[in-house]
């Protein structure tokens, strides 16, 4: 059993993997603070900051903090706050964990290392490192399609173990791994869907929720969606995912998160702008993504 057993009922249903708005440059701080109001308001049950969709890995170290910062600030205890805490430097990871718990984070995100490459012993030492370095809950992240390293079920039951490791977000597109880490990590265990395309497959599975990419710019939809799994009305679950199927799909026709941004610019949000070695989206993209928002009545 984690010893952070309080958070355990409160990480579930949508969780938007925030974007970190820019102007001109910087991080767009008045844009933030609209885009974290905006996702509690429409329903969101928790929000990521400095994740892979919010571009961490061109943030500087300040502007992380900032960030991490500003969101907890804006959204003052109304919902969960897992700051990402991700690299694939173990001591940085550390430095970035411990930011996270000063700027009163209510858990971090961990991704496993990547480009790296370590065995499945050193993404566990990882894991322990930051696991004994910081007392805040951690959500384990497993994204081979990005980090190249896959966390195994075996070495995923071993993370599970650790004192401040509460749940993982898993994003392999394998839905069967969710019954597999249950039955190595126990009931309490929190697994979140790290793809919104199988995000509902995954809560028929046992899942509990999406760490989400739509969410930025569906955040009601993707609520209402998860609400609805969560309390056993796939039906109507179903109805919803259709609207946004396009749009899960849309959002990565491009390298993410530009479609996001683009599709966040359309509703005034923020601008599109993003990071080098990212480009905002081509011509042929936006009017995919336009039709997307279309059809899941956002425009």
């Amino acid at each position: 059993m984690p010893a952070h057993s309080d958070l355990l009922s409160r990480i579930r249903g949508s969780i938007p993997a925030l974007i970190t708005p820019f102007r001109d440059g910087a991080v767009d701080h008045h844009a933030l603070q609209g885009l974290v109001a905006r996702q509690i308001t429409e329903g969101s049950h928790g929000i990521v900051p400095c994740g892979t969709t919010g571009e961490s890995v061109t943030l500087s170290l300040e502007e992380h903090t900032r960030v991490v910062e500003i969101v907890v600030e804006t959204a003052a205890r109304r919902v969960p706050v897992i700051a990402g805490a991700g690299s694939n430097n173990t001591a940085y990871a550390i430095e970035l964990a411990r930011r996270a718990k000063a700027a009163g984070a209510d858990a971090v995100l961990v991704v496993a290392p990547y480009y790296n490459k370590p065995s499945q012993d050193g993404v566990l030492a990882h894991f322990k490192a930051i696991n004994d370095a910081v007392d805040i809950p951690i959500v384990a992240y497993n994204v081979p399609g990005r980090t190249l390293t896959d966390i195994a079920v075996e070495t995923m039951g071993r993370i599970a173990a650790l004192p401040n490791v509460i749940g993982v977000k898993d994003a392999t597109s394998d839905l069967s791994r969710v019954a597999l880490h249950r039955g190595l990590a126990g009931q309490d265990f929190i697994q979140l869907s790290g793809e919104d395309g199988s995000a509902l497959g995954f809560n028929a599975h046992g899942g509990l929720g999406c760490i989400s990419v739509t969410a930025n710019v569906a955040p009601g939809l993707c609520a209402q969606m998860q609400e609805a799994a969560l309390d056993g009305g796939f039906e109507a679950a179903r109805l919803i995912d259709a609207k946004l199927a396009p749009l899960h799909k849309a959002l990565f026709c491009e390298p993410s998160p530009a479609p996001s941004k683009y599709a966040c610019s359309l509703l005034g949000l923020c601008t599109e702008d993003v990071r080098l070695p990212l480009l905002i989206c081509t011509d042929a993209a936006k009017a995919r993504i336009k039709a997307a928002m279309i059809h899941a009545e956002l425009l």
